[in-house]
């Protein structure tokens, strides 16, 4: 730390050596007309020694620095990648050469100049002209070593992107496969909407909210946990087929795959179902693979995944009955709370058979399905906003697709009876009020907008972030946002 705060005195004495000298080292802008990567790729097949009279104007970083003395190399990197620069005194002027000269790693500049091939092989900028556009304070992570630790990159987003070109490649990519999704949604005709992130009522999921209070009004508000709610009611209202990307909040655990802050996509299409979610699935995921990968093959936590169609289709029941050789229809309900004692999960006071399999599933058998799958048959305590099965009155018609250990969507028959989902809200609120802070609280205003009439209807929503995670190969969800949340120092 000391030798870090010895070094910034140094550069605050370099700027204000500049000022002296009547330079301003934050220009207001810079006529910036040319990318690294283009000059690269364009004068790629110029030959050693090789000199061109076409004129570039880049600015950027400056990343490495050799001054050999009236003249110097360097890199700047800019949005695109590196490219190396040469400056010369005869060429820049005294003024500008030693401005050049007593830069540091770290400051932003800008040049102008001709592209040429060095006696090394490599496509560089004969610099003709040089201005300093940020003098930069803080010293840069110590060159040679990068930033290795995870803490400090997650913390310090703005280093990560700056000295580990990876970092800035997922997050490029998570911006091309939310294109993707949204040009293949409107494609299908499908309309982007938005609804509110701050809610009197939460609900939509099973999860505890954040609150926050509205002086204005002087009442209590949440974060919304999904946005599911207001997008049905515009089903009411007439839209047939919708979608937003949400942030959604929840007030729980953070782990490899959880964060409080989170994005998702929701969408809905009118006289559809879950059959029709799940294709509906599979195409967004398939597509998006092959647009930032260009195949459906990928490699997560040292898996070999193939996300091609069709992904296998697995009842909850035959996926324990696979898994962990449990025949769940064979064993009492005093059985099954004993299966769950004796691995130690966790159950609320009068966990119903239902919940005790959908927990002998989560905690014993979802880590280990690693290709594509949809578990279907989910009992019907595990959500009260999916129509029941038709098979069997005891499930809902609920699909979850799980890739490489964990689920990575959610998607229903939709629950459009008003008289069973007003039942089924009531039931949920008397759960909130007895301790179970994950239940949804009623929403009558809701009820209201069904009784009007909700057409049959097959929703889903996607985790964006895990989907990021398997697609680049990341194992941490903190690698797919840019600013996870940390816990305070």
């Amino acid at each position: 730390m000391e030798e870090e705060n010895q070094l910034i005195k140094q550069r605050i004495q370099k700027l204000n050596n500049l000022r002296q000298r009547g330079i301003n080292p934050y220009p207001y802008s810079f006529d910036q007309k040319d990318h690294a990567s283009d000059i690269l790729n364009n004068f790629k097949k110029l030959k050693k020694n090789q000199k061109t009279k076409t004129n570039v104007s880049i600015a950027g970083r400056i990343m490495t620095l050799r001054i050999l003395g009236k003249a110097g190399f360097g890199h700047v990197q800019d949005g695109s990648g590196k490219i190396q620069i040469y400056v010369r005194e005869e060429i820049v002027g005294k003024e500008g050469y030693k401005t050049f000269s007593k830069s540091d790693l770290g400051d932003i500049i800008g040049v102008k100049g001709t592209v040429f091939c060095t006696k090394m092989g490599e496509v560089s900028i004969w610099v003709k002209k040089f201005e300093l556009l940020s003098k930069s304070i803080r010293p840069l992570p110590e060159k040679w070593h990068g930033l290795k630790d995870t803490e400090i990159r997650y913390r310090k987003r703005y280093l990560d992107l700056i000295v580990n070109p990876d970092v800035k490649e997922v997050f490029i990519k998570r911006t091309k496969v939310i294109n993707f999704i949204r040009e293949y949604l409107n494609k299908k005709n499908f309309l982007e909407v938005e609804t509110p992130i701050l809610q009197p009522i939460y609900g939509g999921a099973n999860a505890r909210p954040f609150k926050t209070f509205l002086n204005n009004l002087n009442m209590d508000v949440y974060l919304r946990i999904s946005n599911e709610l207001y997008l049905k009611r515009l089903l009411v209202g007439g839209f047939e087929r919708i979608y937003e990307f949400a942030k959604d909040f929840r007030n729980e655990g953070i782990d490899s795959t959880h964060n409080p802050e989170f994005t998702q996509i929701e969408i809905y299409q009118s006289y559809a179902d879950f059959n029709d979610m799940m294709k509906l699935t599979e195409d967004i995921f398939i597509g998006a693979s092959k647009m930032i990968n260009g195949k459906t093959k990928i490699n997560f936590r040292g898996e070999n995944i193939d996300l091609k169609r069709p992904w296998k289709v697995m009842t909850m029941k035959d996926a324990i009955k696979k898994y962990v050789e449990i025949n769940v229809d064979e064993l009492s309900e005093k059985e099954l709370i004993g299966i769950l004692d004796k691995n130690k999960i966790e159950y609320k006071k009068g966990c119903s058979r239902g919940m005790a399999t959908y927990l002998i599933f989560d905690k014993l058998v979802s880590e280990k399905i690693i290709q594509p799958t949809f578990i279907t048959e989910h009992p019907v305590e595990t959500t009260p906003l999916c129509k029941q099965s038709r098979k069997d009155p005891e499930l809902v018609e609920r699909f979850e697709p799980f890739i490489g250990g964990f689920e990575v969507a959610n998607g229903y028959s939709e629950l459009n009876d008003p008289i069973v989902q007003r039942k089924l809200l009531e039931e949920q609120a008397k759960q909130l009020k007895t301790g179970d802070e994950e239940a949804n609280p009623m929403d009558d205003d809701f009820i209201e907008a069904i009784e009007t009439g909700m057409p049959p209807t097959g929703g889903v929503g996607i985790g964006i972030d895990r989907m990021m995670m398997l697609l680049t190969g990341k194992e941490s969800i903190k690698d797919v946002i840019l600013f996870p949340f940390m816990k305070k120092f």
